[in-house]
């Protein structure tokens, strides 16, 4: 009889030992498919919030000015695929001698802040009689009539005088 009381008590001590290892590998698959389903969700939220523009969309072509210059030319934003407030931008604005570039990559930061990264060539007559001025690296534009113009920050060219550089949206 005590042979018959162990037998029963180590087999239903085998038995459930055996229980909670298959129990607690099925939730372990199960916990690995959960997690995997919300980490497909949470990427598929974060692309799509990636992608929509939380600033006002600037795609398009705007006037562009140089206060030396008398007459304005445009630049071309053009929005980058699936990336918010990004765009390429490039423009001219041009008047006999006096030009000045614009060509490079144009991040939407703030209501009132935009950075480019890139390069702004210029050779105006009335600074050093036309001498070429290359800005590279990131600037930033500035608005402060809500959003109609931004102004270039770097304001002192290569002569040490102060001009602006607009866009009109």
């Amino acid at each position: 009889m005590k042979n018959f009381l162990a037998t029963i008590a180590l087999s239903v001590a085998i038995i459930s030992c055996s229980k909670k290892d298959a129990t607690s590998t099925s939730k372990q698959v199960d916990s690995t498919k959960i997690i995997d389903s919300i980490n497909a969700v949470t990427t598929k939220i974060n692309d799509s919030i990636k992608s929509k523009n939380h600033f006002k969309d600037f795609s398009g072509t705007h006037k562009f000015t140089h206060n030396s210059i008398k007459t304005s030319g445009s630049v071309d934003f053009k929005k980058i695929d699936g990336e918010a407030d990004h765009y390429n931008v490039t423009g001219d604005i041009k008047s006999g001698n006096d030009y000045v570039h614009i060509d490079g990559f144009m991040a939407v930061i703030s209501d009132k802040h935009m950075n480019f990264t890139g390069g702004i060539s210029e050779s105006v007559s009335e600074s050093e009689n036309g001498k070429l001025y290359v800005r590279k690296g990131t600037k930033t534009f500035m608005s402060k009539d809500g959003g109609k113009t931004y102004r270039l920050q770097d304001m002192v060219n290569g002569s040490g005088f102060v001009e602006y550089i607009d866009i009109h949206f």
